[in-house]
């Protein structure tokens, strides 16, 4: 760091700690008072990361996707995966196909017509070659775990259990890892001389061994730490602490552990959180797990909200958005997800509103933040500014509708499911 730098660093170390404190106060309070507002912490959170880094003494902190790729690419990793185990630790319901029906057609049939439109809009709206725009597409398809709070389950004994929020909760705990191997093709494609090897490598590595390694690890290793934290003998489980920080633990292991096996951490952290909330259903210490994680990832996430807000005003994401960048982040938003969604879940028993809040709710956020630097960190793409500053478009377009329209069309959903409920209920 600069001499010049560390001073600017010394010289505001209060008024920092200040701002950080009171940011961290505002997490905890700001969803108390939100909750029955067309609001959302995150729009606030993005919104002061704009306000201060738009200030010349703080725009040089500011993260810059091609001055920091590798911060990027990790801090954004990093509340990812804390976020997939609090989704994780949120279900009691089991893995099966008519179970999870829903979820299944997303990941099937929704994300990949998602890649394969968002793909064809780069190549069009951008000029982008096909590994560019694949990478672009595999990284915005993906809805996000992190910014999806207000529409997923509260918690694991949540009263709202219905099954528009257990479908979002699922899917997005699904599909960040259902969009790797994608990601890995998009690499692997502007890496290479010959097609059709590069494409045959991929589907026996990228998508068959490493989503199964990644399945089976979170399986094995969810089914170990269930027994260390509360089948080991009495006087040594883990359990007994009352530490909710033990699901931090299990996080960074299970999912440092996936990786150094072959497999997708991200899958693997997912189905170990299922696993954990299966080892002694009813436990407090769920609740309590869950709740340490929620809290870390809130923190986190207003963190890098706040960090995020400052890419896009210091960091150059927004400086050279056009008409191309416009156009491609309304069709993304407004027709490529929702389409997807609603043919995916065509033939079910689904309602209309319940279809409509499922495919319209696709979030983007910092999971698609870390896509996009991974590709670029290891692969070779042109036009990476374009890139940048089309996905922070989406996610800035995303947080600001979704964040707005997110408790109205709840509180309708509800609204309309204990209708339903008084007029089945037997007289």
């Amino acid at each position: 760091m600069p001499p010049a730098a560390a001073f600017d660093i010394v010289r505001f170390y209060i008024p920092i700690l200040l701002g950080l404190g009171g940011l961290i106060l505002l997490v905890a309070w700001l969803p108390l008072v939100l909750r029955k507002l067309p609001l959302s912490l995150p729009i606030l959170c993005v919104g002061i990361g704009m306000a201060v880094f738009s200030w010349t003494v703080f725009a040089g902190y500011a993260p810059h996707p091609a001055k920091t790729p590798v911060l990027v690419e990790k801090a954004s990793e990093l509340i990812v995966i804390v976020s997939l185990m609090g989704a994780g630790l949120k279900i009691d319901r089991p893995i099966g196909w008519k179970r999870w029906n829903l979820t299944w057609r997303l990941l099937l049939v929704a994300m990949p017509l998602t890649i394969v439109a968002l793909t064809f809009a780069g190549q069009t709206i951008f000029g982008l070659g096909l590994a560019t725009a694949l990478l672009l597409g595999a990284a915005l398809a993906p809805t996000d775990p992190v910014l999806a709070s207000d529409i997923q389950l509260e918690s694991p004994k949540s009263d709202q259990d219905d099954e528009t929020r257990f479908t979002l909760t699922t899917e997005a705990g699904m599909n960040d890892a259902a969009a790797f191997p994608f990601v890995h093709l998009a690499i692997a494609l502007s890496l290479a001389a010959g097609v059709p090897a590069t494409f045959a490598e991929w589907a026996l590595d990228a998508l068959l061994l490493k989503v199964a390694v990644g399945f089976v690890a979170g399986i094995l290793l969810g089914w170990l730490f269930g027994r260390i934290i509360y089948h080991f003998p009495r006087g040594t489980r883990l359990s007994r602490t009352g530490d909710g920080f033990v699901a931090l633990g299990a996080t960074l292991s299970v999912y440092a552990l996936a990786e150094l096996l072959h497999g997708y951490g991200f899958l693997a952290v997912f189905v170990a959180g299922l696993m954990l909330r299966r080892s002694a259903r009813g436990h407090d210490y769920n609740d309590r797990m869950h709740d340490f994680a929620d809290e870390v990832e809130r923190l986190l996430m207003m963190i890098l909200l706040v960090f995020f807000g400052g890419m896009l005003v210091a960091g150059g994401l927004i400086a050279n958005v056009g008409w191309r960048e416009a156009a491609f982040a309304a069709l993304a938003i407004f027709v490529v997800r929702p389409l997807a969604a609603w043919v995916s879940l065509w033939g079910t028993s689904c309602p209309p509103l319940e279809r409509f809040v499922i495919s319209f709710f696709g979030i983007r956020g910092l999971g698609s933040v870390y896509y996009l630097a991974y590709g670029v960190n290891h692969g070779r793409f042109e036009h990476e500014a374009s890139l940048w500053s089309a996905l922070g478009l989406v996610i800035l377009a995303s947080i600001l509708l979704h964040g707005v329209t997110v408790t109205p069309f709840m509180r309708r959903l509800d609204r309309a499911s204990e209708t339903v409920e008084k007029r089945d209920a037997p007289a």
